[in-house]
């Protein structure tokens, strides 16, 4: 397994942190695998795979360049810079274009294990997996954006409220499949046998991007280190899950909105994150559906998260049933 000693200040100065560029780039690994974890991963690979194939089909090059450098068990390093705080996409993704080409074709000897196919032995390679990324960051990814930052800023609440309730090795462990708190300082970040990593002193973020299967570490040299990883799994579908129309004529779109989220508990700050509706609207909502009995609350450590209680479930499941298609009777 691999693993990393983090000192007692790293970890107490690392933070979460929201990056358009992961997003990007876990996007492009996503078109890359072609493989949905869930119906709003489905809809979005359906309207974006086919472009994306065609592209690559007019740039055979770049199409081998992606395939090698995105490998079973390690993605080249310079196609996943460290994500930054605060950092813009096209900060990011000028960190790819910068990047020593030499040391590109380094980096794919280790996602490759083995040789680099003479048909990528060419120095144009940082500038190929720029313009790729951000082929994907325009037209994939920046249209959807403020949904799914909603969505990246709702898990950033949780996972701090986590580390709030049960320390950061409650939060650690349960990251992303194959990332566990080892104890003694130790932090396990994948399954693979590689060398483990002193991070004392160095900068430390923990990444979350909307998509499911994907998740990896990056650093720059010693100084800077990234663990990104998916997302809560109740705020993963961007789609959210449709609001029944019959639903929405009971309550109204909004508040029936947010009665489909509660599915899975959310604090008041998540449900504005996801929903898009403001602070103020929320608790509106959330007033009338407690007074209706259609959702309850409880206090976990600081924070108060609402859920969907069994009269709620009830009405929810009742409006999909009647909405979802099914063999009429002539």
């Amino acid at each position: 397994m691999g693993w990393w000693q983090i000192s007692a200040d790293t970890l107490a100065g690392s933070r979460f942190v929201i990056s358009p560029f992961a997003e990007a780039f876990a996007s492009l690994r996503l078109l890359h695998a072609a493989e949905a974890a869930h119906p709003g991963e489905r809809r979005w690979l359906d309207a974006h795979l086919p472009a994306y194939r065609r592209r690559l089909a007019r740039d055979p090059v770049t199409a081998q360049l992606i395939s090698a450098g995105i490998g079973r068990e390690w993605t080249a390093d310079f196609l996943s810079p460290a994500p930054r705080d605060g950092e813009p996409f096209e900060q990011g993704v000028e960190r790819v274009r910068a990047a020593d080409p030499e040391a590109a074709r380094a980096h794919l000897t280790v996602s490759l294990r083995g040789p680099v196919p003479a048909v990528l032995h060419r120095d144009d390679l940082p500038e190929r997996a720029a313009d790729l990324l951000t082929y994907v960051w325009t037209t994939a990814v920046r249209p959807y954006w403020p949904q799914r930052r909603h969505i990246l800023e709702a898990d950033v609440v949780a996972r701090t409220a986590q580390v709030s309730r049960g320390g950061w090795a409650s939060a650690l462990d349960t990251l992303r499949p194959g990332t566990q708190w080892l104890g003694e300082n130790r932090l396990q970040v994948n399954a693979h046998e590689y060398p483990p990593r002193e991070l004392s002193g160095a900068e430390l973020v923990f990444v979350p991007i909307t998509t499911q299967r994907i998740g990896w570490v990056a650093w720059e040299g010693t100084e800077r280190y990234a663990l990104v990883y998916p997302c809560a799994g109740a705020l993963a579908d961007p789609g959210g899950g449709p609001v029944p129309a019959s639903l929405g004529a009971l309550l109204g779109a909004a508040r029936a909105g947010v009665l489909v989220r509660l599915g899975s508990p959310l604090s008041t700050s998540q449900l504005v994150a996801v929903t898009g509706q403001g602070l103020g609207s929320v608790g509106r909502h959330l007033r009338v559906l407690l007074d209706a009995g259609l959702v309850e609350r409880r206090r976990a450590g600081r924070s108060v998260l609402y859920s969907r209680t069994a009269a709620g479930q009830v009405l929810v499941e009742a409006t999909e049933a009647r909405n979802r298609p099914g063999p009429r009777r002539s």
